[in-house]
């Protein structure tokens, strides 16, 4: 149940634009990624334009660094 309301939580506040930082984990946020053109992987001699999008990204804090290293 606490996994379920957290990952509401961030998600909720994500689409709002915000970010969520939860100290010594990390912060969750909101990337702008660029249109681009790209290939069709099932006909790779078509190019195909990809959209700019939001995507949801995550940074690692420094204590979950320290304890995965």
């Amino acid at each position: 149940a606490a996994l379920e309301a957290l990952t509401t939580l961030v998600t909720n506040e994500l689409k709002k634009g915000n970010s969520i930082t939860i100290t010594g984990f990390g912060t969750f946020r909101v990337s702008n990624r660029a249109a681009r053109s790209g290939v069709n992987p099932r006909n790779p001699s078509q190019r195909i334009q990809i959209p700019a999008m939001k995507v949801p990204s995550f940074k690692a804090g420094k204590t979950l660094k320290d304890a995965i290293r």
